[in-house]
């Protein structure tokens, strides 16, 4: 008779000092000073505790980290193509189960977690992604956004801001504001596509307790689930390593990035400033703006005003059963 599989019940945080001290993320890796992506990291995995399997799809995370058969984690981790985080979560989940259902392994069910940059998440490992989510895989995927190719130059990303300077969209007389674009929205894709999805939120470092606690609930849900992270990244934008919080706290409070959680249909928001500070406060703290003109911070500024104004449109899609 095959054996009940028991899923984890991660408890909520109400404040800073009730974080846990444990940590699965040990000092010794190669992050640059202020890395945004690696507080991140430490907060999820103090989220999550140690029944957890991370996998790193290649970008900052992995390779900063995992370099000389050395790697910072306390709990198990596998490295994974950039292009298919998504599919290796789906082949651990599934075998997992059916490990626990012949009772061939004991205990609750592991949380899986891919920490892809937003890179792995929504362009080159969209379609694993997309993919895991599709068929409902119970994993957490989460974006940690850095807004660029950040492990291979600072190059233009899908969520790179309008106006970037990167190494693929450098400023000049032809195209003075750099990156022409406007950013992907990683967490409308998941919820507009995937009916099997019931969590998806955002959250940043510059709030950890907020971070910690969407963790929590996203694992909590049996599931596929996507969490998009803010982490600033002094040596892709430009600004002192010494300001990574200061700038994700600013991001907020300009609009450059919202803060809200969909949970089975319903959005709530929360640190919405009840008057945004001019996008230009943000901009001017960091290098890869420097070169903008009144006319293009106008423009991201428009962008970031429709941004705020615009209502979320709940999604309802049946899902089907399996026979």
């Amino acid at each position: 008779m095959a054996a009940a599989i028991k899923t984890q019940n991660l408890a909520p945080v109400k404040l800073i000092r009730n974080v846990p001290k444990e940590e699965y993320y040990l000092p010794g890796h190669r992050t640059c000073a202020g890395c945004g992506p690696a507080l991140q990291y430490k907060l999820v995995a103090k989220a999550a505790g140690p029944n957890t399997i991370f996998l790193g799809p290649t970008g900052c995370m992995y390779v900063a980290n995992a370099s000389y058969l050395c790697t910072p984690y306390a709990v198990p981790w596998m490295h994974t193509q950039i292009t298919n985080g998504g599919a290796v979560a789906s082949g651990i989940e599934a075998a997992y189960k059916v490990l626990l259902r012949k009772g061939k392994r004991e205990g609750e069910f592991p949380n899986i977690i891919v920490m892809a940059g937003d890179g792995g998440s929504v362009d080159i490992g969209l379609q694993a992604m997309s993919a895991m989510m599709y068929r409902g895989h119970d994993a957490l995927f989460i974006c940690y956004d850095n807004e660029a190719y950040a492990n291979t130059g600072i190059q233009t990303s899908p969520t790179t801001p309008y106006g970037g300077n990167t190494t693929f969209t450098p400023p000049g007389s032809a195209i003075p504001e750099g990156k022409t674009l406007f950013p992907k929205d990683p967490p409308q894709l998941v919820i507009g596509a995937h009916p099997a999805v019931k969590y998806v939120a955002t959250a940043s470092i510059a709030y950890p307790v907020d971070l910690i606690n969407k963790v929590r609930k996203a694992l909590n849900v049996v599931g596929p689930t996507f969490l998009h992270i803010h982490c600033p990244c002094p040596k892709g934008w430009g600004f002192d390593e010494a300001k990574t919080v200061e700038v994700a706290r600013l991001a907020i409070e300009t609009g450059m990035w919202n803060m809200y959680e969909w949970d089975n249909g319903e959005y709530r928001y929360q640190f919405k400033p009840k008057k945004y500070k001019p996008v230009r406060e943000y901009l001017k703290l960091q290098n890869r703006f420097a070169h903008l003109s009144d006319a293009h911070i106008a423009k991201l500024q428009a962008f970031v005003d429709a941004k705020v104004k615009a209502k979320p449109v709940p999604v309802e899609a049946a899902v089907p059963k399996a026979n």
